[in-house]
């Protein structure tokens, strides 16, 4: 496929200037892409512990850095509104990620009304067992949202952007964690915008 991997570091690039001003964003998507990676282990032991992985700690703290601490005033680094940059995101920009997470919070009421999942699974014995049973119908949203948005990337731009934007957030968490390694101690030191980031989007 000629030019994956301008394309896919063209994305990369992009979401990183766009979506990643905060240093409190890059700390928690640090934390983020540490859990994820431990889940990519994990879950080739019990797929249940890695999805909640990922859900709960993973995902809740990447997801809570664009909606509580990414600005999203008129971005004067890349001369673009945020309404903009939503218009043009290739994967899942923050209306999207609104519905998925609904979806997501939504999961366990279908366990509630059947506990057997119109037969997929065996009656849960407990809380444990409830849990165990949302965390896997969690895992195949995962993956269920990861081939939805390609396929609309197929039909909306073409083939290859839906594929390299599925490389990219299967590799997001290796990228993620050498990217923003340095972002918690930015923090502590009281750091709260990445400057470097300005500097390098300037140029």
């Amino acid at each position: 496929m000629p030019g994956f991997k301008e394309a896919l570091k063209e994305q990369r690039w992009d979401d990183h200037r766009y979506y990643h001003h905060s240093i409190i964003n890059q700390s928690l998507h640090f934390i983020s892409a540490t859990t994820f990676l431990i889940a990519y282990v994990v879950v080739w032991i019990d797929p249940a512990v890695a999805s909640l992985l990922g859900w709960l700690v993973a995902m809740t703290a990447r997801q809570s850095g664009h909606f509580f601490f990414e600005p999203k005033t008129y971005d004067h680094v890349n001369q673009a509104t945020h309404e903009h940059k939503e218009e043009i995101k290739v994967g899942y920009n923050l209306f999207r990620k609104v519905i998925f997470m609904g979806i997501w919070a939504a999961c366990p009421i279908p366990l509630l009304i059947d506990p057997t999942l119109f037969g997929i699974f065996e009656p849960h014995v407990g809380f444990l067992g409830f849990l165990r049973h949302v965390a896997l119908i969690w895992l195949a949203l995962a993956v269920g949202g990861l081939l939805f948005r390609v396929l609309q990337l197929f039909v909306q731009r073409d083939v290859q952007t839906g594929i390299v934007w599925a490389a990219k957030i299967v590799t997001d968490p290796f990228n993620d964690f050498v990217l923003y390694r340095k972002a918690p101690v930015q923090l502590l030191k009281g750091a709260r915008i990445d400057t470097e980031l300005q500097d390098a989007a300037r140029h």
